[in-house]
């Protein structure tokens, strides 16, 4: 079979990563409930048919509260009000993780036919991170709120976690400036992420008022 031989030449269009320092400010205090070891480790016993009975672990208000953390630094060892003050006090670091905000930010631009679907933003930005995924939230000291919540059919429980306000988050974006859209574009999505979607629990996207924020 011959080979037809050609002396097209294929232009490489070269991509034109940019870098944007961002400043994400809370208009709404942001509750996290991040999974602990702990569930997990539950959640599994039970796939794997090691859990027996209906038994539960007797709840500890303040273990729950300082697992519903995301913690980059200083998370204390012992699940006591005394601990916690003395990681906050020794400058504990709290994160959150940047893919949430990311979706927000899709989530919007969709929800506001600025985009034909998700998908196609996935690709057009990137929020840095470190190696665990998170950016670091700053904010007041944390303080733990208890919340009525139902699970399952109809079950209720008691939840307790972290809620921070004043808080703000400084991300760096890496961006193509040769896309389709524009930086001004692409700062606005992240904008609208902070109105109409939120992060964490008991955001606009759920249902909620909390977690929302604007860029700065």
């Amino acid at each position: 079979m011959a080979i037809k031989k050609t002396s097209d030449t294929i232009e490489i269009r070269p991509l034109n990563i940019q870098r944007i320092q961002l400043r994400l400010v809370g208009d709404t205090p942001l509750i996290m409930h991040a999974w602990s070891e702990k569930a997990k480790r539950q959640m599994l016993e039970a796939q794997m048919g090691l859990k027996k009975g209906k038994q539960k672990d007797l709840k500890n208000p303040v273990e729950d509260f300082i697992n519903s953390m995301y913690w980059l630094e200083g998370k204390p060892e012992a699940y006591t009000e005394e601990a916690f003050q003395d990681a906050i006090d020794g400058g504990a670091r709290f994160g959150f993780p940047v893919t949430a905000i990311k979706q927000a930010a899709i989530s919007a631009a969709y929800r506001q036919g600025w985009s034909k679907n998700k998908v196609q933003l996935q690709g057009e930005m990137f929020i840095e991170s470190d190696e665990n995924g998170f950016v670091e939230i700053k904010s007041n000291p944390p303080i733990m709120r208890e919340d009525m919540v139902k699970v399952g059919m109809g079950t209720a429980d008691i939840r307790y976690r972290g809620e921070f306000r004043n808080w703000s988050a400084d991300i760096t974006m890496r961006y193509n400036a040769n896309s389709q859209f524009s930086l001004e574009n692409l700062v606005n999505i992240m904008n609208a992420g902070g109105f109409f979607c939120g992060i964490g629990e008991w955001r606009p996207e759920k249902g909620g008022t909390n977690g929302m924020y604007h860029v700065e």
